[in-house]
């Protein structure tokens, strides 16, 4: 059987890479002229798996007004009557609370554990080279009543597999005395040494070449037009110029332009973009940038290394699908590394990126049929698509297969996103 993956992002070439090793004959169509040049090309670079609580928390709503107030504030929002945007907004705000971030957060445990695994076997079985490293999270916190939540939460954790442990200010800085200079505005941290960072690129670069080699196609340069029906409800591809694509299976992993593509069909999914940035820059002082993966919780930027280069990454803006580099954006992510590593590099040589995260209200993916019978969908992992990839292709392909599924049962459905 042939299966169509539109997306060359993480998400489907993790999908391509499952189907294929379960013998479908697969095309993966991108409009870019390569893999993973948007939203995977530079991202946080932090393979998060015990880490997953959505950004639909307790205590977002009470920071809201101050963000507005504050052009440099870590989330910002663009003011907007487009019903769709709306409606999203009210579905977050209903997502706000304990009991739902609790229960998102145990669900997404259950993916990104199973992610890790793969990754893993992945590793083993193919040898890919992208950078990676198993150094640790460390997630340091500013505030005493921030930190002192964080530490409650290390109970609920546990439970669900997160082995996790509360750090002291001396403990965070003997750990990493790369944060010397946050001595001062730091009141500990939480370290899980398990997580992993890696150049989700490089592994898309890889993924490609093996893909190749074992017979899957790639049609690049294709934009696609839209999504057509025939009297079976089968869905095949309309392409920019008026080529028309089949396929026994067809996987949507076009992240946030997967919105404006399915609502002619009458399919609704709650997907809306998520602007993030990164900078990237070589390593000068190697003592003087940090080993272990950092997320600034109260700033909303994480560092990682990645062999001799620092990422950076941060911001969460919400302006619709808008892709350009907001060089205020970026220098404010530039002032927030040089404060913590001045002398980890110079950033005045980095390499600037923004892309749009797919982000659902509640923070889950969308991995689910449709009631068209060829047509699939992989979209909504927001930032924790690199993290989520694996996991999510080896669901969608068992959804595909009809076989019994790694998870008890999908709670990743569009009826619940």
């Amino acid at each position: 059987m042939d299966v169509l993956v539109l997306g060359a992002g993480i998400i489907g070439l993790t999908t391509a890479y499952f189907l294929n090793k379960e013998g479908f004959e697969v095309t993966v169509v991108d409009r870019n002229n390569d893999v993973a040049l948007e939203t995977s090309f530079a991202n946080g670079a932090q393979l998060s798996y015990s880490y997953v609580a959505p950004l639909a928390g307790p205590g977002v709503m009470s920071h809201v007004p101050k963000w507005l107030l504050d052009k440099n504030s870590p989330l910002r929002f663009r003011p907007s009557l487009d019903p769709a945007t709306l409606c999203w907004n009210v579905r977050f705000m209903k997502a706000c609370t304990a009991t739902q971030s609790n229960h998102t957060t145990r669900e997404l445990l259950t993916l990104s554990f199973l992610s890790r695994d793969l990754y893993h076997t992945m590793m083993q079985q193919e040898n890919i080279a992208f950078d990676h490293k198993r150094a640790g999270k460390l997630i340091v916190h500013r505030s005493r009543d921030s930190f002192d939540h964080a530490v409650e939460q290390l109970d609920f954790q546990r439970s669900l597999g997160c082995e996790q442990r509360a750090l002291s200010v001396e403990e965070c800085l003997s750990l990493e005395p790369s944060l010397q200079r946050m001595r001062d505005h730091l009141s500990g941290g939480i370290y899980t040494e398990s997580e992993e960072s890696g150049d989700c690129y490089q592994l898309a670069v890889a993924l490609k070449k093996i893909l190749q080699q074992r017979g899957v196609t790639f049609r690049f340069n294709t934009p696609i037009k839209k999504l057509v029906t025939d009297s079976t409800r089968k869905v095949s591809v309309q392409t920019d110029n008026a080529e028309r694509l089949s396929a026994d299976h067809i996987v949507v992993a076009l992240g946030c332009d997967s919105t404006a593509l399915l609502k002619p069909l009458g399919i609704a999914v709650p997907v809306s973009p998520l602007k993030g940035y990164s900078l990237t820059l070589p390593i000068q002082s190697a003592t003087d940038a940090p080993v272990v993966s950092i997320t600034d919780y109260e700033r909303k930027v994480v560092y990682a290394r990645l062999g001799e280069r620092l990422r950076v990454a941060g911001m969460a803006d919400m302006v619709g699908l808008d892709r350009h580099i907001d060089t205020a954006r970026i220098e404010t992510l530039k002032q927030e590394a040089r404060n913590l590593f001045p002398d980890a590099g110079n950033y005045d040589l980095a390499t600037l990126w923004a892309g749009l995260r797919p982000a659902t209200p509640k923070g889950k993916p969308i991995i689910d049929g449709t009631r068209y019978g060829n047509l699939w969908l992989n979209i909504g992992q927001g930032a924790l698509g690199f993290t989520l990839a694996s996991g999510s292709a080896r669901v969608m392909t068992d959804l595909i297969r009809g076989q019994p599924l790694p998870l008890e049962r999908n709670v990743f459905t569009l009826a619940d996103a």
